[in-house]
C-alpha cells in the first residue's frame, strides 16, 4: 500500500509517500480500498502534534475515507466485500487502503460519488451536532457562521438554512459570499471591507445574532461576543486563525449569552447512537439531494502537502478531497 506518512512533527512538506505493507484486520475490522480521502484542518494540526491526540509515528493524517470494501475480518455483521462505504477513522486516510472498526463505517447511497463520500463525515458531523445538539435553534432564528465559505463553516450556512435559521454568512471576499449564497445565506459580512460588530448589528435590527458558529476564533471571536443577541449562543467550534481567544467574563453578563464548546469528535465516542441517528438524516438529505458537498479543489494522493497547504493559506472554499488511483 501508499501513504502519505507523517515521521517527525512538522507541516504539510514533511509528510513522505512511502510503501508500506498491508496491515492485518483485527476481530471487527475491514479493509478498505480508498478511492477518495478528505483533508480537513485538523489534519495539519495532528501532524504537528498540536491535536488533541497524538498518534504514534509513523502515521498517515486522513480522517475520512470512501472506497470499497476488500476484506472483511472475523465478527463483521452487516458488510461484504465489494460494499461502498464511508470511513471515520481519526487518521490513516491519506493512504491506498485503510483498516477500519466496522463501528467507524457508513453506507454510501447509491447516487453519492466516492469524493462527495469523503467530503462528507467531518464537516457535516461537525455542524450539525453543534446547530442541533449544542444550539437550542429555533427556526427563525439568525445564524452567523464566521469563516462561512471555508469546509465546516459552509455546511453550517447549508445546514441552517435547511434546518430553518436565517443565515449570515461572514467571509473575506465577494467571491465568497456568492458561495454562501448559493448555499443558503441570505445576509452577508466582508470583514475584509467592514467590521462584524458594526455590519451584524445592522443587519439584525440592532438586536445582535441569536446562534453564532465560530471556527475561527481569534479576532472572529472576539467581534462575535460583541454582536450576539440577548440569550444568544456562541458556538466554539474551532480556532484556524491560530489564536485561542479568551472571553471577557463581563460581556457574557451583559447579554445573558452562553458560550458553548462542540467538540464533536469526542461527544461522538461517548454518544455513538446518537452520532449514528444524525448521520441517518444527514444521508438521507443528501440522498434526497437536499445536501451536496462543496470540493473546490482535488489532488492526487502523492500531492497530499499541496493540498493541505491549499486548506491553511484559504485559496480552497468548502472541501479539499484527495484522490486516489
Amino acid at each position: 500500500m501508499r501513504a502519505m506518512m507523517s515521521e517527525t512533527p512538522g507541516g504539510p512538506e514533511s509528510l513522505k509517500l512511502m510503501e508500506l505493507p498491508s496491515k492485518p484486520l483485527g476481530n471487527g475490522q475491514v479493509r478498505v480500498a480508498v478511492k477518495a480521502a478528505g483533508v480537513n484542518f485538523p489534519d495539519t494540526l495532528i501532524i504537528a502534534d498540536k491535536y488533541q491526540f497524538k498518534p504514534p509515528r509513523p502515521f498517515a493524517p486522513g480522517h475520512e475515507i470512501a472506497g470499497d470494501i476488500v476484506e472483511v475480518g472475523e465478527g463483521v455483521s452487516g458488510y461484504k466485500n465489494g460494499d461502498r462505504v464511508i470511513g471515520m477513522i481519526g487518521h490513516g486516510g491519506y493512504a491506498s487502503e485503510a483498516v477500519v472498526d466496522q463501528g467507524a463505517l457508513l453506507p454510501m447511497p447509491p447516487n453519492m460519488s466516492y469524493e462527495d463520500g469523503s467530503a462528507f463525515t467531518m464537516t457535516y458531523g461537525t455542524s450539525y451536532y453543534a446547530l442541533k445538539q449544542r444550539s437550542d435553534y429555533k427556526p427563525g432564528e439568525t445564524l452567523l457562521v464566521t469563516g462561512a465559505s471555508g469546509g465546516v463553516g459552509l455546511t453550517a450556512v447549508e445546514l441552517g438554512a435547511l434546518m430553518g435559521l436565517k443565515v449570515i454568512a461572514a467571509v473575506g471576499s465577494d467571491e465568497k459570499m456568492e458561495i454562501c449564497r448559493k448555499y443558503g445565506a441570505t445576509m452577508f459580512v466582508n470583514y475584509a471591507k467592514e467590521k462584524m460588530r458594526d455590519k451584524v448589528k445592522e443587519l439584525t435590527g440592532g438586536n445582535g445574532a441569536d446562534i453564532i458558529y465560530d471556527a475561527v476564533g481569534g479576532d472572529a471571536f472576539d467581534e462575535s461576543i460583541r454582536c450576539i443577541a440577548w440569550y444568544g449562543r456562541l458556538l466554539v467550534v474551532g480556532f484556524a486563525a491560530g489564536r485561542i481567544p479568551s472571553l471577557p467574563a463581563n460581556l457574557a453578563l451583559l447579554k445573558s449569552c452562553d458560550v458553548r464548546g462542540v467538540f464533536y469528535g469526542a461527544w461522538r465516542a461517548r454518544e455513538p447512537n446518537e452520532a449514528r441517528k444524525n448521520f441517518d438524516e444527514l444521508l438521507k438529505w443528501y440522498s434526497e439531494g437536499k445536501l451536496k458537498p462543496h470540493i473546490s479543489m482535488r489532488f492526487p494522493l502523492e500531492k497530499g502537502a499541496e493540498a493541505m497547504n491549499a486548506l491553511l493559506s484559504r485559496k480552497a472554499t468548502g472541501k479539499v478531497v484527495l484522490t486516489v488511483a
